[in-house]
């Protein structure tokens, strides 16, 4: 997937960009994002959560398959990333906020890793809540600069499909068991 100049998905993903930085960028907004970036990388936030849960010992299976629908999206996501090979965004008026472990865009995994602990852990944790916190992690990376608003939302679609289909999967061989 390239944003070619010009095109209107640059020119949507520029404007979404630019528009962050200035509501967004002088406000404490930043730290949470920048926190959220951290909480967010390789999904190891989201791994630890699934652990976490699991280890109070209730509702096991489904924090099992939650964390694992989370590190089979994010392993997706990655995937994808070196095929597309988009390159992150390099606005001069919006310059990264954070550091990034590739120069590689599309999907954001972040957003990715997320979304499908959203669709996983809501069950648990409650769905406004998930909704939440991937409202802010996906505008979170817009916000720092690291990824266009294209990147962030075809990662939400993969992770939430890549979740779903891991927790129907799940689902289904657990019943068989019983």
């Amino acid at each position: 997937m390239s944003a070619t100049p010009g095109t209107a998905l640059s020119s949507f993903d520029h404007a979404v960009l630019r528009a962050t930085r200035r509501t967004l960028g002088g406000t404490a907004a930043v730290p949470v994002a920048q926190t959220l970036s951290h909480f967010g990388e390789h999904a190891v936030g989201w791994i630890a959560l699934g652990a976490v849960g699991w280890l109070s010992g209730r509702r096991r299976d489904e924090w099992a398959a939650a964390t694992a629908g989370v590190v089979a999206a994010h392993a997706a996501g990655v995937v994808l990333k070196r095929v597309v090979r988009r390159v992150r965004p390099a606005l001069d008026d919006v310059p990264a906020l954070v550091t990034t472990p590739s120069r590689l865009s599309f999907p954001s995994a972040h957003s990715t890793s997320t979304a499908a602990a959203a669709v996983g852990f809501a069950p648990m944790l409650g769905r406004p809540a998930m909704l939440a916190v991937t409202s802010a992690m996906l505008t979170s990376r817009v916000l720092l600069g690291v990824h266009y608003p294209s990147d962030v939302l075809s990662g939400a679609v993969l992770g939430a499909g890549v979740a779903s289909a891991v927790r129907r999967r799940t689902t289904r061989t657990a019943g068989r068991k019983a």
